[in-house]
């Protein structure tokens, strides 16, 4: 067997996303393994909803929320680092603050009435709860960014948007992609209690488990939630890794 082959076989992250998968399909036939583990439970099982169901809706509320999240971040942290939006850099910081010291299920609360139940109150909330980690890296990559550099590439012509297109968000990436994998990662956990208002997540069995006392049922979503979050953070340190070679 070559090297290659030798080291993707030994990727944690392929073992990682084969036994996340593995396991959401063959959840129901593990329905002996809970009963024998608690047998006074009259429904070892969670069977409301496709384990599938629930993890492709889970997914879906933590990537819209955190592509939303990231372009609003990055934006932000982008126009607070120019002369133009410098003097707004404590303001735009402290609308972010503020927003993310509201407990998620306050985010909700309040959103159901504006939006209804399901997939939009769960989006609004983990996107104020994501900004914050890429607002604050974004600004510190920024800022990280030797001033030679751009006074050099000034020299040579270059435009203040080709600047930061050119040398400031290359230079800036590592830290960028620290602050979005601290975000999806939190949301990941955040994207819980989104069950509460009616959005399909990993968090069903676990509400339903914590309200009837089926420490089956929060070990099934428990046990997939924890594994989603290893998916995406091995993920995204693959991604960091590139980034950072890429930068040289």
């Amino acid at each position: 067997m070559s090297a290659w082959p030798l080291r993707y076989w030994r990727d944690p992250l392929l073992w990682t996303g084969l036994a996340l998968v593995a396991l959401v399909l063959l959840m129901p036939s593990t329905k002996p393994f809970f009963a024998a583990l608690f047998p006074k439970l009259p429904r070892p099982m969670f069977d409301l909803d496709s384990f599938a169901d629930l993890l492709i809706g889970h997914m879906l509320v933590v990537a819209a929320s955190s592509v939303a999240a990231t372009a609003l971040g990055v934006g932000a942290g982008v126009f607070v680092s120019r002369r133009a939006g410098a003097e707004f850099r404590a303001i735009v910081g402290s609308i972010v603050t503020i927003g993310q010291t509201f407990p998620p299920v306050a985010v909700l609360a309040v959103a159901v009435p504006v939006v209804g139940f399901g997939f939009e109150p769960a989006f609004f909330a983990l996107l104020l709860y994501g900004i914050l980690p890429i607002l604050e890296n974004t600004i510190a990559g920024l800022a990280s960014v030797p001033a030679p550099l751009c006074d050099a590439a000034r020299g040579i012509g270059m435009g203040e948007a080709s600047i930061l297109r050119r040398v400031e968000l290359p230079l800036a990436a590592p830290l960028i992609v620290g602050g979005i994998r601290t975000s999806v990662v939190i949301n990941v956990g955040t994207a819980t209690i989104a069950s509460t208002v009616g959005a399909r997540t990993l968090g069903l069995p676990i509400i339903i488990g914590l309200d009837g006392a089926n420490l089956a049922y929060i070990l099934q979503g428990g046990v997939l939630l924890g594994l989603l979050a290893i998916v995406l953070d091995l993920a995204f340190a693959r991604l960091l890794a590139a980034v950072q070679v890429r930068r040289g």
